[in-house]
């Protein structure tokens, strides 16, 4: 383990985005909290006692982000292995395959990213196409969404009862069951040092971002329990961000579960329902290209005990939900709890709900009363709204305009918590900013500062520690350094354009985010007063 001495560190010479101080140029940290922040001037007579002085030449030092929803080791298979993302078509994807199935000596070949919506050939490869180019090995692909899989005839074949299980295809995709299936043959097949090797990859990524802190949500159906115990106990050893384990199984076992290996709560990917992309979120009326409304893992009741029994032991509770219907069940299953536990202690846990993407103002309204924490990807918008992207082609483009309103969320009074669900979307947390305030949507759109807080202190509340994510005295000193252009401020009347650089405002300013604006770069970062990335 890494020797961890409590030491002190004075930064000066740079821009400090402290509420404590808008006009701040350093700050002390002393041990694994913030001491002071004020002017260069004044850091002076702390010069003598700082074990270390950084010189900031200009740049910018913010609160470290908080990726509020990833999955590590699919994170870093992905990072360190095969990478469908961005292929051009299905025929560039069988050609990466067979290039990377021809190097593998033995086990699982798992890689992820495909997505049908964007080919030429607008299918996914058969299940002939994915054995010619595999050549006989066992081969995991998950699409974009990890809602649906690709899965050679070698796996299927160490997989039980795959045939029998909702969602199987003798030819295509494996949705439902069969994917659950299918994923836990595939995973089981990684040996430890596999999966070390990629959480590494995964942790060090996110520490280059300026990432000070990950959610990682497991459960039976997406990981296993040895791989979070293993990711929780990397993370302890090693310098990198810190992680928050969220465990998504149902009731009294996932609670007892969840209290065993150190879970902050029993829930994240507790499906509710699946994805758009995939066809199996859960919607109250059928997809515009589909003639039938997606899945429902879970009922208003099931919802409501799991709700009850997270409430009794006072552990947050969190379900994966997109669809319309879905987020419908949760918001009468977290109701129903409160009427059964009392509403008062429902609120009090800040229970979660993972992507509520399809909400409508009565539902929005319903997240508020309930106090509940959306935690939410704006990369989705990113890469499938707008008037040619996957959700029209799933919803049409009156209820597509209607997903991820952000900025109704925010005026109703509800939390925000921002991530990737890496690796469905990329670790990018600038990446994300941005799209929150340039939504494609532009009514869904929110201002930069309050994007950057729910991808920062966001993050922090969602776990219920609300004085941190910020840079002030006593706040925990997760911060990340930043090389930067022009910092401006956002008009507070307009959200996309009118932005400033008066120091007059009195607010600290933030990076361009516009769109073609180069984002900034991260050069350190530090989590509780340890340096854990430092760009050569």
């Amino acid at each position: 383990m890494t020797e961890r001495t409590a030491r002190t560190v004075l930064l000066r010479g740079g821009n400090v985005y402290s509420p404590a101080d808008p006009f701040a140029t350093a700050m002390l940290v002393e041990g694994e909290h913030i001491a002071w922040v004020g002017s260069d001037g004044a850091a002076e007579a702390y010069a003598d006692v700082a074990d270390e002085i950084v010189e900031l030449n200009g740049a910018l030092v913010t609160p470290a982000f908080v990726d509020a929803h990833v999955h590590a080791t699919s994170t870093g298979l992905a990072l360190t292995g095969l990478d469908l993302t961005g292929c051009p078509s299905m025929a560039a994807a069988l050609e990466r395959i067979a290039a990377f199935a021809a190097d593998l000596a033995d086990g699982v070949l798992i890689g992820h990213g495909w997505d049908e919506t964007k080919w030429p050939e607008g299918r996914a490869p058969s299940l002939a196409e994915l054995d010619g180019a595999a050549g006989g090995a066992a081969v995991y692909l998950s699409r974009t969404d990890v809602h649906s899989a690709l899965a050679s005839t070698a796996l299927r074949a160490v997989t039980p009862d795959l045939a029998a299980q909702p969602g199987h295809s003798a030819d295509g995709p494996l949705s439902r069951d069969a994917h659950h299936a299918v994923r836990r043959a595939a995973l089981a097949h990684l040996t430890a040092e596999q999966r070390r090797a990629a959480q590494l990859a995964t942790l060090r990524r996110a520490a280059e971002l300026g990432i000070g802190a990950l959610h990682e949500c497991a459960g039976p159906d997406i990981s296993s329990e040895q791989d979070l115990a293993a990711l929780l106990a990397l993370a302890a050893e090693t310098d990198g961000p810190d992680v928050f384990g969220y465990w998504g199984e149902l009731g009294e076992a996932g609670v007892a579960t969840a209290r065993r290996l150190g879970a902050v709560g029993a829930g994240g990917d507790l499906f509710a329902d699946g994805a758009l992309g995939s066809h199996t979120a859960c919607l109250h009326t059928p997809y515009a290209d589909a003639d039938h409304t997606g899945t429902a893992y879970l009922t208003a009741e099931q919802i409501a005990d799991h709700v009850a029994a997270c409430t009794e032991a006072g552990l947050q509770a969190g379900f994966h939900a997109i669809g319309d219907a879905a987020i419908a069940a949760v918001l009468d299953g977290v109701r129903a709890a409160g009427e059964r536990v009392g509403a008062a202690r429902v609120r009090a846990l800040r229970h979660r709900v993972e992507h509520a993407e399809a909400l409508d103002d009565k539902a929005v309204a319903a997240f508020a009363e309930l106090g509940l924490t959306a935690s939410v990807q704006p990369a989705f918008d990113a890469a499938w709204g707008g008037p040619d992207g996957m959700y029209v082609q799933r919803l049409g483009a009156e209820r597509a305009a209607g997903l991820n309103p952000f900025a109704a969320m925010l005026r109703a009074g509800v939390p925000l918590a921002f991530g990737s669900d890496a690796p469905v979307t990329p670790l990018d947390p600038w990446g994300t900013v941005r799209a929150a305030a340039f939504h494609l949507t532009p009514e869904h759109r929110i201002s930069a500062r309050a994007a950057f807080t729910a991808h920062t202190r966001g993050g922090w509340r969602a776990l219920g520690r609300d004085q941190d994510g910020v840079l002030v005295p006593g706040a925990v000193a997760s911060y990340a350094v930043w090389d930067v252009a022009d910092l401006v401020v956002q008009a507070p009347d307009d959200r996309v354009a009118g932005w400033s650089t008066d120091p007059r405002s009195g607010t600290p300013g933030l990076p361009d985010l516009t769109p073609g604006v180069a984002l900034p770069t991260c050069n350190r970062t530090a989590v509780r007063g340890r340096t854990v990335y430092l760009a050569s």
